[in-house]
């Protein structure tokens, strides 16, 4: 032991959903008594949060695993790719312990086995908010666990299981406490987000005294009462949706939607299981445009998928000219082991996929690059992430962290992390945007 406290260290890779899991886990162990170490020389033995979706994140996952063991020795594996324990221990046959996603007692106890906790923890020395792996100014509110979905390309049912939504009550007392501590801005994140209280039968819980009913709307609702932005993320183009875009356009949420639709052909929806039809996606949209004209709308997709035909992959490119969504990602396929698809006919060969991809983002670039024009003589709102020397970075309703653009303030100002100032569009890029703080 490195001293009379013992301390862990922790690697969190993965996904936002991922990064709760580890601040839980972090949470627990400095609860406990345990010291947390920035590195692999002072900590006593090493947890390695890992992914498992797509092939790129298990190379990752294992080559971390490795690190930390060649770095220190003692190694306990968690997180999605941790449910495939097989493939870790043939990799890795000298680690302490592998368990899977949100296995939070699990591992636990395997600290416990290999790294006894201290006799007398400081439980009351954290914060109510426990421990952050976010900015001060923004955070993670993860409001289910799991997926009742199989869509044929995914694993993460098999991984994370069905649906577990968190109560109602539970998931706003945490939003309160954050929003006390300082959080300017509260990103909603499960898997799932529109099926929000769909296991429970969307009962009734109670917070701060009074009752509230445990499904989206009702807790985009409660959200909206507090002080902060609230972001909604992975949310699938369900009828109740359609009651959240009210409450976009009255402001008590953020007008921005993250809605992974994967593709605009039926044929490949189809294969892939996906539970929504292109023509109607695009009616919604239309619809939900017309409630609210500010609605920011970003997606991600998929080309290369088993079976996709140029036919198809016009029909994908059609329904993306015809959406104008603002923000999109795009992926070429990639085999998961474990998955459906794998056992679906017609692999598109490689080359092909990366041509694909390539006119995918062409024709989105220039899709973003017209909305984000269309920005230039905007005031807005923006949130203030950074401050440098000569340049603020600062993100509108309209840019997610770390997956979306940034809007960028030249000069020197004295302005903090979390501040909100108005400001005009001066210019745009690819990307991001530029602006100068509205003064007087």
């Amino acid at each position: 032991m490195t001293g009379d406290i013992p301390r862990i260290g922790f690697v969190s890779l993965g996904c936002p959903k991922a990064t709760v899991d580890s601040e839980r886990i972090l949470t627990r162990l400095r609860a406990e008594g345990y010291a947390l170490s920035p590195d692999y020389a002072g900590a006593d033995l090493v947890v390695v949060n890992t992914c498992g979706f797509i092939d790129a994140a298990v190379e990752e996952s294992l080559e971390a695993i490795g690190e930390a063991l060649d770095e220190n020795g003692r190694v306990i594996v968690t997180g999605c790719l941790g449910a495939r324990g097989e493939l870790v221990r043939e990799a890795h046959p000298e680690v302490l312990a592998v368990t899977g996603a949100h296995a939070y007692q699990e591992v636990m106890d395997a600290v416990h086995a290999h790294l006894p906790a201290p006799v007398h923890p400081f439980e009351s020395l954290l914060p109510a908010t426990g421990v952050k792996l976010t900015p001060r100014h923004y955070a993670y509110v993860k409001i289910s666990e799991g997926c009742n979905h199989r869509c044929t390309f995914c694993i993460i049912p098999g991984m994370r299981g069905d649906l577990v939504s968190r109560p109602a009550g539970e998931v706003l007392g945490e939003a309160e406490r954050l929003v006390d501590a300082g959080v300017r801005e509260l990103l909603v994140i499960s898997q799932d987000t529109s099926a929000y209280g769909l296991d429970l039968r969307y009962r009734t819980d109670f917070w701060n005294g009074r009752p509230v009913k445990t499904d989206i709307e009702h807790l985009a609702r409660g959200l909206g009462e507090l002080p902060a932005w609230v972001r909604l993320h992975y949310v699938y183009p369900y009828p109740q949706v359609d009651r959240l875009i009210p409450l976009m356009a009255d402001e008590l949420i953020l007008p921005y939607l993250d809605m992974p639709l994967q593709h605009g052909s039926p044929a490949v929806l189809k294969a892939m299981r996906r539970p929504a039809a292109a023509e109607r996606v695009l009616e919604r949209l239309a619809d939900w445009r017309r409630i609210c004209p500010e609605l920011v709308l970003r997606s991600t997709f998929i080309v290369g998928f088993p079976g996709e035909t140029e036919e198809d992959f016009d029909r994908l490119l059609d329904f993306l000219r015809e959406a104008k969504l603002d923000r999109v990602g795009c992926f070429a396929y990639s085999p998961v082991d474990g998955a459906a698809a794998n056992a679906l006919p017609d692999p598109v060969p490689e080359p092909l996929k990366q041509e694909r991809l390539e006119r995918f983002m062409g024709v989105q670039a220039e899709i973003s690059a017209e909305k984000l024009a269309a920005r230039v003589g905007q005031r807005l709102i923006v949130l203030v992430d950074a401050v440098g020397e000569d340049q603020v970075i600062a993100r509108s309703y309209a840019d997610a962290p770390e997956i979306d653009g940034s809007v960028l303030i030249d000069g020197a100002w004295e302005l903090e992390p979390g501040d909100f100032i108005e400001v005009e569009i001066t210019g745009s890029a690819e990307h991001d945007l530029f602006a100068e703080p509205v003064q007087g």
